[in-house]
């Protein structure tokens, strides 16, 4: 499932795609998407003669804002956008299609049809779920140290599923929880509210530096990830834990170990995370 850094990249790109572009009308393929308003009629008729503004991000989804609405998508495991010329085939995969005034169309492709797609009033959208009640983006000023310490204080959950709880801190997913609790020195199993002040401190600092790196780099592909220009991100290529079950440590040499903690496989070395 895209993480944080492959969603802003995706945001990014369709940015450079996209925006002043009208919408002329819409093909909806799967309406099982379309999740707000039930009605698909409604959804159709309410962004056609629309343009998209801008592209916004919170957490894991991304917001398409045009002058009246708020298009909240969430990209789920296969979900991808592009921009294609309207004489250009499309697979059986694509169930959304926006065409635009100019003769392109952004393309929704979902191998699994697990994505989502919700359209609200502007500036109702952060009212209701799904983006209602999510904690604080790494990168705002809301994720202090202090934060992170109050809150994880108060569960007695194991750290890898805490941190997995998009309602603590948005964003973080099976990879960069990996990646964070190596760089911090913590294993995955300790419980959350066992961290002293240097592991939080340690926590804290590379949970917002590995997806400040992973940004920079376009994310990780590691099974189909592309942005929308269909690049692939780098990330995967910095990766000390995650997808390295059986393979040596970069920092000691300790062969990566991988078993499911909080019902999610994580990665993790025994010697240099241990419990």
């Amino acid at each position: 499932m895209p993480e944080l850094p492959e969603v802003e990249t995706v945001r990014k790109t369709l940015k450079q795609l996209i925006l002043h572009k009208q919408i002329d009308h819409i093909s909806i393929l799967w309406p099982k998407i379309i999740k707000n308003p039930l009605e698909i009629e409604q959804f159709m008729d309410a962004l056609r003669g629309e343009s998209f503004l801008d592209v916004g991000r919170r957490g894991k989804f991304l917001i398409f804002y045009t002058d009246r609405y708020a298009l909240v998508s969430h990209l789920r495991m296969e979900g991808k956008y592009a921009l294609f010329q309207k004489d250009e085939p499309s697979d059986k995969h694509t169930h959304v299609i926006f065409h635009f005034t100019d003769n392109t169309e952004l393309r929704y492709r979902d191998v699994r049809k697990f994505g989502t797609m919700h359209l609200y009033n502007k500036g109702e959208e952060f009212l209701t779920e799904p983006l209602k009640g999510l904690g604080p983006e790494p990168f705002s000023e809301e994720f202090t140290l202090e934060y992170l310490a109050e809150r994880l204080s108060k569960t007695n959950r194991k750290i890898k599923p805490a941190l997995l709880d998009q309602k603590l801190l948005v964003g973080l997913g099976n990879i960069y929880v990996d990646e964070a609790l190596f760089r911090a020195g913590i294993h995955p199993e300790r419980f959350a509210n066992s961290l002293n002040e240097k592991e939080l401190i340690a926590l804290h600092h590379e949970i917002i530096t590995t997806l400040s790196e992973a940004v920079k780099l376009g994310g990780s592909t590691i099974r189909s990830y592309v942005n929308s220009q269909g690049q692939i991100g780098m990330f995967q290529l910095e990766l000390y834990a995650y997808g390295r079950k059986g393979e040596e440590c970069k920092r000691c040499g300790t062969p990566i170990e991988k078993k499911v903690v909080g019902g999610r496989g994580t990665h993790y070395c025994p010697n240099c995370q241990r419990i």
